[in-house]
């Protein structure tokens, strides 16, 4: 089968998508399948090209066109792939914020449209639209309505054979809209390379990638240090890849507890899957109900490791569940006991996506 799945941008390490993407890609090429990636508004190439990109192992093509060029100009560049592909499938990876800046890509759906070929259309859903939670702005919610309309118009205009999304409350919103998307789970972008140290001397809590603001970590630090009995080592947190502002703010509040923390920032892949599988616990400062799409959930569980949701308040208008695996902190209500986490199979994703389309 040929597929080609559309993302923003593709430079290794600088986009999720785009990395998640690449390891998709390259699992169905290991399983006889062509596949190409198409970066439509690449932030980090000046001029079209045309790149080999490798994948554990694995070689990807990678075309990438600026995210400057005019829509014209995108339009050509974007058939002649098209024309020179002649793919059975295009796979399109869904974040407004990956086609604009502001996160209103007013141009897709008719850019889209426009493109001439015999593939059908799948649409993976990673974000929907601002405004689904009840703590939102005002201002969100407006941007909100205007993203949902083009989800819709996209969904109108390429007539998807197939539409997926990585969570059930995604799932739920876009039936609120008569959407019908699949469960599709996402993989993480960092593979396992290596295997479990058993002689560590630490309960060790990672933190891997972006901290969002509003987590309530002092809440957390001080529930664990009160509750430190349960633990049978020394308590240490390691913070790796890019954290953000907030980073600070916690290895302070680490230090003013006297808890062992290190920060060793960018690494690389190797490292970061040394560092999640000799981990006990994978902090989460992404809100418990968008867990599921998040690339660092997905790396935790990948490496076996449970996951804590130690994030702000986000409450979704309608159809808040529970998610199996991950734990939701509250305060002075410490429940992080162990479980066995659900092995992570890149192949069974490939398999269920391949299984889906192929009965179309």
């Amino acid at each position: 089968m040929k597929i080609i799945f559309f993302c923003g941008s593709a430079e290794p390490g600088k986009d999720g998508v785009g990395d998640y993407t690449r390891r998709f890609c390259g699992e169905l090429i290991r399983k006889g399948h062509e596949v190409q990636i198409l970066a439509l508004c690449d932030y980090q190439v000046i001029s079209f090209t045309a790149e080999h990109q490798v994948v554990e192992k694995t070689t990807v093509l990678v075309n990438r066109i600026p995210i400057l060029t005019s829509n014209n100009q995108r339009f050509i560049w974007s058939q002649d792939v098209l024309n020179e592909f002649q793919p059975d499938w295009i796979s399109l990876q869904f974040v407004p914020y990956s086609f604009n800046p502001k996160g209103l890509p007013f141009w897709l759906p008719s850019f889209l449209k426009k493109l001439k070929g015999n593939h059908k259309w799948h649409i993976m859903f990673h974000e929907l639209w601002l405004g689904i939670d009840m703590e939102s702005s005002f201002r969100h919610k407006c941007i909100g309505k205007l993203q949902q309309s083009i989800v819709k118009k996209t969904v109108y205009d390429t007539k998807p054979y197939f539409i997926s999304t990585q969570n059930k409350l995604y799932q739920f919103f876009l039936q609120l809209h008569n959407i019908d998307a699949d469960i599709l789970p996402i993989c993480g972008n960092i593979p396992v390379t290596t295997i479990k140290n058993e002689s560590n001397e630490f309960t060790q809590f990672v933190l891997f990638g972006t901290i969002h603001p509003g987590a309530p970590f002092k809440d957390f630090v001080e529930d664990l240090i009160t509750h430190s009995n349960r633990f049978k080592k020394p308590i240490k947190f390691i913070f790796i890849g890019k954290n953000g502002s907030e980073l600070t703010t916690f290895t302070t509040l680490l230090e003013s507890f006297n808890i062992c923390h290190e920060v060793l920032g960018l690494q690389s892949e190797n490292t970061i899957s040394e560092v999640l599988i000799n981990s006990d616990f994978g902090i989460s400062t992404t809100p418990y109900f968008q867990t599921e799409k998040s690339g660092v959930y997905a790396a935790y569980k990948e490496h076996q490791i449970n996951t804590i949701s130690v994030s702000r308040k986000w409450t979704p208008t309608k159809g808040q569940y529970t998610i199996p695996q991950i734990i939701k902190y509250k305060k002075n209500n410490l429940n992080i006991i162990p479980t066995d986490v659900e092995a992570f199979n890149l192949d069974s994703l490939a398999n269920q996506f391949i299984n889906s389309i192929s009965k179309i």
